[in-house]
């Protein structure tokens, strides 16, 4: 007598992929896209994405080149060269296509609908499970509240604990595309991810639409976690989605962030003060350049300073600011260090000047995110900063 096989028809053989600069073909524009792409991104993927049209999130990641974007719906011959598939349509058809076609090709393939039809399935993400988030999971958030979470500059790990603590309850995660897309990767399927991003001189979700998303998922008896990257109360409206769901009377907490200001420079090796050097630092929004009626910046003061300018915002109108801050005072030479995608793999520090801001940003296509410091603590090397500056 034969023995029973040991796997019955789902029986799967767990196992972990090493995709660094290998292929992956993503297909669909949607939330199950974008966890996919997300967590594929930070497992080093090359990922090309086949869809029509994209949420805000993945259209920001395709046009910062970490993604290639195919604008089109899927067509046989996409998965050539792939190591792995990813059907995440919200077409069953078409995903039924996609699985197909990769189990000819011998790709394996991961999908949303019928797991007989995929020869993988993605699992939980590192990040969510971890021995030591587990251990405090306690207390729980309660149902129908709002946590406003500052996600760090970035890398995933430089949330806070109370902000990890936050998401391993959430049912649903309201999240911007600067938030660490790692972590969303990671959510349970269960939870809701909703794209609230808000793209520079492009695609973006209105702030009312935002507050009135929270407000009623809040009332729904949802635990609401908004995810934003850096912190709630650094030019992240933070304020005004606290104040709509306190007028609402939704339970709301803050939990500060990690902010791209100090973080990204910190992480580039560059202080915003430094003994002996400069005794203060400035934090500007450069969404708005200097002379516009609604810009609130005083831009004749930031030229006369003497310590640190750290611009946010500022891709588009850095050479409007950087002319503002010369004709105000402050010396052409002074150095200036861009640092674009930081706290992430793509982190890019570039180094010049502040007449050559302008031509600098051009030359290295520098695109937003991106983070650029005023000052002489730009110049700090190592070795300077461990004997002290004298100038």
């Amino acid at each position: 007598m034969n023995p029973a096989p040991a796997g019955g028809p789902d029986a799967i053989y767990p196992v972990a992929l090493r995709l660094r600069g290998r292929r992956v073909v993503v297909v669909g524009g949607g939330q199950g896209a974008h966890r996919a792409v997300a967590g594929l991104l930070d497992a080093g993927a090359t990922i090309c994405l086949v869809c029509p049209v994209v949420t805000p999130a993945l259209e920001a990641l395709a046009t910062s080149g970490s993604v290639t974007w195919l604008r089109r719906r899927y067509e046989p011959g996409d998965l050539a060269g792939a190591w792995y598939a990813v059907a995440a349509t919200d077409d069953p058809a078409v995903n039924t296509a996609i699985a197909r076609d990769a189990e000819s090709a011998r790709i394996f393939c991961s999908g949303p609908d019928d797991p007989p039809l995929s020869s993988a399935s993605a699992g939980v993400g590192q990040y969510r499970g971890d021995d030591e988030v587990r251990g405090l999971e306690e207390p729980r958030q309660a149902r129908g509240s709002v946590v406003l979470v500052g996600g760090g500059p970035g890398d995933p790990e430089l949330i806070t604990v109370r902000g990890m603590r936050a998401l391993s309850n959430a049912d649903v995660v309201i999240a911007d595309h600067l938030a660490p897309q790692a972590l969303l990767a990671a959510l349970p399927p269960d939870v809701d991810v909703v794209d609230a991003a808000k793209l520079p001189r492009g695609r973006s979700m209105p702030q009312e639409q935002i507050n009135a998303l929270l407000v009623s998922h809040a009332r729904g008896g949802k635990r609401v976690v908004r995810l934003k990257g850096g912190d709630p109360f650094v030019f992240g409206r933070g304020m005004e989605e606290l104040e709509a769901c306190t007028a609402a009377g939704i339970p709301v907490e803050v939990v500060p962030g990690v902010t791209s200001a100090i973080g990204v420079p910190g992480l580039a090796g560059i202080p915003v003060t430094h003994r002996g050097l400069t005794h203060e630092f400035v934090v500007v929004s450069g969404h708005l350049p200097p002379g516009h009626p609604d810009s609130l910046v005083d831009w004749p003061a930031l030229g006369r300073l003497r310590g640190t300018v750290v611009v946010l915002m500022g891709v588009h109108t850095a050479a409007a600011i950087s002319a503002a801050l010369i004709e105000h005072g402050r010396s052409p030479d002074t150095p200036v260090a861009v640092i674009a995608d930081g706290a992430t793999a793509r982190q890019r520090l570039i180094r010049t000047t502040l007449a050559e801001l302008p031509r600098s940003v051009v030359a290295e296509a520098i695109r937003p995110p991106a983070v650029w410091v005023v000052g002489d603590v730009v110049g700090l090397h190592p070795v300077d900063a461990r004997r002290g500056a004298t100038r």
